[in-house]
């Protein structure tokens, strides 16, 4: 997934972030501050919860209030922090779609960096607004993560909409729900059938238990078209009722 395609982390995070993206996002909370909030990533990475931009790349240069990062498709792009930005490495063993979670795995915490601890080599995601113009993010959020999730990142990215979907509940109709997509913000339409399992966290659940404005991720596979989930995971919005299943609990304190 290239840069100018992620309406895109993020993790996302995440969701990456998740999911996910983000998956790195959804155990920080990024994405959910005012820089970003309802917006999509313009980067490789995950979706962050309540939307939210980045990039993912290999560090090339690292300055007093800069980082400078190669991302996969060649592009070069300049990733600012300050003193409010949060800055921590993603903790080892997280299995991949940052499902963990949902799946009743148990959650790690992250370490907390300082900016010095990024050293060149070193592959980051990024959250926060970004100017695709010029090739820059003002951080909110910024994860250091192995080469091997950033591997795994990869592949979720080319499989997604192929072997999983996730992202916010729009609409359900019969045996079809329609999602809102975490990486790319675009309609995404999941068929389940008597053959689909539905989970919330560690509970069995059934179809009619899921609700718009929820949040979920499938796995499956496309046939015929369309993608056919064989596991549904579903995730209550935090603030149900007041008004934006995804609002922040609470808003980032001037500093």
């Amino acid at each position: 997934m290239r840069v100018n395609l992620f309406g895109t982390l993020v993790a996302s995070t995440a969701l990456a972030l998740t999911t996910t993206v983000a998956a790195t996002a959804q155990q920080t909370g990024a994405g959910q501050g005012s820089n970003g909030q309802g917006q999509g990533w313009r980067g490789r990475g995950m979706g962050f919860p309540g939307g939210g931009r980045g990039v993912l790349g290999s560090v090339t240069e690292v300055a007093a209030d800069h980082y400078t990062i190669k991302t996969d498709n060649g592009e070069t792009y300049t990733v600012h922090f300050s003193v409010n930005t949060r800055i921590m490495k993603e903790p080892a063993g997280r299995r991949q779609g940052g499902g963990g979670d949902a799946e009743g795995g148990q959650r790690s915490t992250p370490q907390v960096l300082k900016s010095t601890d990024i050293k060149v080599g070193d592959f980051i995601t990024a959250g926060g607004e970004v100017d695709a113009a010029a090739k820059s993010i003002g951080a909110v959020f910024i994860a250091q993560i192995d080469p091997e999730r950033a591997k795994q990142i990869r592949e979720m990215e080319a499989n997604f909409g192929k072997t999983w979907l996730a992202g916010r509940i729009t609409a359900i109709d019969g045996t079809t729900i329609t999602i809102e997509g975490a990486m790319d913000h675009t309609p995404h339409s999941i068929m389940v059938d008597e053959n689909t399992s539905f989970h919330q966290r560690r509970d069995s659940i059934t179809l009619a238990d899921i609700k718009p404005g929820e949040q979920l991720r499938a796995e499956g596979a496309v046939k015929g078209g369309a993608f056919l989930a064989t596991t549904v995971n579903a995730m209550e919005p935090q603030n149900r009722g007041e008004g934006s299943p995804q609002a922040p609990a609470s808003q980032p304190k001037p500093q």
